[in-house]
């Protein structure tokens, strides 16, 4: 891999793996276009690190303010002899307890599937298919009415039906945000606090998933470390850029705007494969 096409493929993974089309199912497709037969796993752990940091970067005050609440809330059971479960009343320590929760799921899915899900990266029709699915899931939320219902009217059985989904976004093609958005959209969230929950949740996930594909590297790094640390830079900045559009969007109801684009790039898959 050279330093363009590792640019190339930052670009797609910064733009790809917020917005709701799936970014491993792009870096399957572009691999092959650029004559990268074999997917080079680290450098695709790499940029999702990339990635992983724009989402930290752009909701590093809810990150600060869970941290807090949950000191705060922590304090008070001490102090005045607070029961455990009252923790939930304070919206931001409720948040942190929520994605805990959706992340269980994500985590026990995950380990289990995960070296299925890799095998699943070779096969491009496949991809082709998911993406397709993934479209459909979009455009269904596009009558979607907005709604009051925040982290105050968020319960943990809607928390694990979306860390459920998340953990089956683990096929490739299968849009992570795009499902966990759409799902919570249709369990009645609002549009702001399903796309913040999504991404919250999936910081967990993405370092969980790391750390995996770390494990199981076998037979050394193959790659040039400039190639991989320009990647990975290029995809941390086009990701926080594309997480800002993609609120502004959210916000306006038109997540549907996306499926269009699924069912395209899948149509293409499917006659490539």
């Amino acid at each position: 891999m050279n330093i363009f096409q590792a640019i190339i493929l930052g670009i797609v993974q910064g733009l790809t793996g917020l917005f709701p089309v799936s970014s491993s199912a792009h870096l399957i497709l572009f691999q092959n276009l650029m004559g990268l037969k074999e997917s080079v796993v680290f450098f695709d752990i790499c940029v999702h690190v990339g990635t992983l940091s724009a989402v930290i970067f752009f909701f590093r005050k809810d990150i600060r303010e869970m941290a807090v609440s949950v000191i705060e809330a922590s304090n008070l059971m001490l102090r005045k002899n607070t029961k455990p479960y009252q923790i939930m009343t304070h919206p931001e320590a409720k948040l942190l307890i929520l994605i805990i929760i959706g992340s269980v799921p994500t985590a026990i899915i995950g380990l289990l599937f995960h070296k299925i899900a890799d095998q699943m990266f070779s096969s491009v029709f496949l991809v082709g298919f998911t993406l397709i699915a993934t479209g459909i899931a979009l455009w269904t939320t596009r009558r979607l009415q907005d709604t009051d219902k925040t982290i105050e009217n968020f319960s943990a059985r809607q928390a694990l039906i979306i860390g459920i989904v998340q953990g089956l976004a683990v096929i490739p093609g299968i849009s992570r945000s795009g499902s966990t958005i759409s799902v919570g959209l249709f369990l009645g969230l609002s549009r702001e606090t399903a796309g913040r929950y999504s991404f919250l949740l999936s910081i967990p996930s993405i370092f969980g998933a790391t750390f995996l594909g770390m494990i199981n590297l076998s037979g050394g790094v193959d790659i040039e470390m400039m190639p991989m640390i320009i990647g990975t830079m290029t995809a941390g900045i086009v990701g926080y850029f594309s997480l800002r559009l993609l609120f502004y969007i959210i916000r306006k109801g038109n997540l549907h705007w996306f499926a269009p684009y699924c069912w395209f790039i899948g149509a293409i898959a499917l006659m490539a494969g």
